[in-house]
């Protein structure tokens, strides 16, 4: 009898999603740009001593924004599968998929400002 390919065990599936996690790294320079970003933002916060609350914050929106990012890539290499020629529908699809992560990335952003930003600058100023 085949193996059921929908219902892996648990340790495939978190196989799966930690070789997915690692092929989004490698092959995506905005992977790598969000991920710079993410260290220096925890860098400077920790350097300021934010609080618990702030970190809570800053953590999602750095996971949402990586996370999205990734939604983005997934979105981009299906619909190169499904339509490899330009469709209309499917540049809109994609357009779609990025505005979501400039949204979220937006919103991190002003959430960095005002949690690392604003005392950053009361500090060296």
């Amino acid at each position: 009898m085949a193996e059921n390919l929908h219902s892996p065990n648990l340790l495939h599936s978190f196989r799966n999603a930690f070789r997915g996690i690692y092929f989004f790294f490698r092959e995506q320079r905005n992977a790598r740009i969000h991920a710079v970003a993410a260290i220096a933002v925890v860098a400077l916060a920790a350097w300021l001593g934010i609080t618990g609350t702030e970190w809570c914050i800053l953590a999602i929106c750095i996971v949402s924004v990586i996370g999205m990012e990734m939604i983005n890539t997934a979105v981009e290499y299906l619909a190169d599968v499904v339509s490899p020629g330009h469709h209309s529908r499917i540049g809109k699809l994609k357009d779609i998929a990025a505005g979501a992560v400039l949204v979220v990335s937006i919103g991190a952003l002003i959430c960095g400002v005002l949690i690392v930003g604003i005392p950053l600058f009361k500090k060296l100023f």
